[in-house]
């Protein structure tokens, strides 16, 4: 039995994973998928309280403690690249493997907006100043199909506009000695996400698995990302 770890991206919440729950339960695995505050079901938090990088650090880590986990494999998708990789330094020891689902692989410093195109910072940071979050995307760049693109747009939720600029800083030897999988999702591929594609085919010690589905794999491609998964397991 292994214990998954499931960290959604932005705009999303645990919901995105429910094609994903059942299948790694029926083959023998448990698997807990978190809601960062502020989103999902947690969204009755924004604007309660101030969020950012270091609150969905903490959202994890203490569902992480809070079951008692350990040897366990940490997923992370598009932004969550960013908070996995925060969990993984601090709690490295209790980690088994590190999945990057077409996720933002940082380095130490950067913030989620650092690898993200000039055009996409500003009008990133000009609807933060204008509102306090980052309104959701269109799930068309995705690549989803109509019946589920209606289903994302109907779940997402404002993005908290405190996590876009706040960097991370992290020991890259503790993080990045940890067993680690890249899953790139290729049909068609997310702009944003192009720096980490190259990043981990050009340094050693990145396993990467392509899968011909859009960004919301969990969504548009469940089963290939479960066998993806359970190769790790």
């Amino acid at each position: 039995m292994t214990d998954f770890v499931l960290v959604h991206g932005a705009w999303h919440g645990a919901w995105c994973w429910k094609r994903v729950l059942p299948p790694l339960w029926r083959a023998g695995h448990r698997a807990f998928a978190v809601s960062l505050s502020g989103v999902g079901e947690r969204r009755h938090l924004l604007g309660a309280m101030p969020i950012t990088l270091a609150t969905h650090v903490a959202d994890v880590v203490e569902v992480i403690e809070a079951e008692e986990l350990s040897d366990f494999v940490l997923v992370g998708h598009s932004y969550a690249g960013m908070v996995i990789t925060g969990v993984a330094d601090r709690l490295a020891e209790r980690v088994r493997h590190l999945v990057y689902l077409d996720a933002v692989v940082p380095q130490p410093g950067e913030c989620w907006s650092s690898r993200h195109s000039e055009e996409t910072r500003q009008a990133r940071r000009e609807a933060i100043a204008r509102l306090g979050v980052l309104p959701p995307a269109d799930p068309a760049v995705f690549g989803l199909a109509p019946e589920d693109h209606a289903w994302v747009a109907r779940r997402q939720t404002p993005q908290p506009g405190g996590v876009y600029d706040d960097p991370l800083h992290f020991d890259p030897a503790r993080v990045f000695g940890r067993p680690k999988t890249f899953i790139d999702c290729r049909d068609p591929a997310l702009p944003t996400i192009d720096v980490a594609r190259r990043r981990v085919r050009e340094e050693p010690g990145w396993r990467v698995v392509a899968l011909d589905t859009g960004h919301d794999a969990m969504i548009s491609a469940p089963a290939e990302l479960v066998r993806a998964l359970l190769e790790v397991a």
